[in-house]
């Protein structure tokens, strides 16, 4: 039997091999799993004109050029918005769709709470760079949890692209129109991957609107003891490879596939 075929996006902070190094190696031999950069850094500077359908060309350009007609893909944060981006523009390209946190999920039906929330990522503009990113993690968490301190020594190059490139995905969600309409007509399976720590406000509203307006076939695996910074990706690879291969083998029909309900998890 073939492997199965996936393109994973990664955020606007950690490069695609480093986010999915460890993942990659749990999926195991049974899964060919390409971490694909995002196109919003392949130069020095933001592309002029870069959007989600920026992203969206790319992902396509590399499964055309593996050969790939059709695909599993999955996101993280802004990887995630561009991914819900190609499942409105290109349904017939996806096998399933996976979101981890994604970072943005449209602008229509939000809540009173997650439309006051976004008003504080707006206020970030007005900071210095070294009390930007602080401020954004912060805005992504419970107010309890204990973010890590920066690591110590020089950052790493290419994070002097990042605070660029996060401002870039903002000024996108603002302007991007993801259509509502195409998007509830996806009727492929949604795996939806949430972490216990990370703010309600923002990811766990996310989840609640996806899974109430839209996919019918629509999973939630919720995390407890991470969130948008210790993503299960990285901190536990085991056990959400265990549950997106379940997932993916049930949406090609596999017989290692177990099915997946909608409303598995409560939000």
């Amino acid at each position: 039997m073939e492997p199965i075929r996936v393109i994973l996006l990664p955020g606007s902070v950690l490069p695609a091999e480093l986010a999915y190094g460890r993942l990659i190696e749990a999926l195991g031999p049974g899964v060919h799993a390409v971490a694909k950069e995002l196109e919003l850094y392949k130069g020095d500077n933001v592309p002029p004109g870069w959007s989600l359908d920026t992203e969206v060309d790319g992902v396509l350009r590399e499964a055309d050029a593996l050969g790939w007609e059709t695909f599993h893909l999955l996101g993280y944060s802004g990887g995630g918005a561009a991914a819900l981006a190609l499942a409105a523009k290109h349904p017939d390209r996806l096998q399933s769709l996976a979101l981890l946190e994604p970072a943005w999920a449209g602008n229509w039906d939000w809540s009173p709470a997650y439309a006051e929330h976004w008003k504080k990522f707006g206020e970030l503009d007005a900071l210095p760079p070294e009390q930007y990113m602080p401020a954004f993690m912060r805005l992504q968490v419970r107010p309890d949890v204990v973010l890590p301190p920066p690591e110590a020594g020089p950052p790493p190059p290419w994070m002097a692209k990042r605070p660029a490139g996060i401002r870039a995905f903002m000024q996108t969600f603002k302007d991007y129109d993801l259509d509502r309409s195409k998007l509830a007509a996806f009727s492929k399976p949604v795996f939806f991957a949430l972490g216990g720590l990370s703010h309600p406000d923002d990811f766990g509203e996310v989840a609640a609107r996806l899974a109430r307006v839209f996919f019918p076939d629509f999973h939630l695996e919720v995390f407890p003891g991470r969130h948008h910074f210790d993503p299960p990706h990285r901190t536990e690879p085991g056990r959400l490879a265990e549950a997106l291969r379940r997932h993916w083998a049930s949406a090609e029909g596999r017989p290692e596939g177990q099915r997946l309900h909608s409303g598995s998890q409560s939000l």
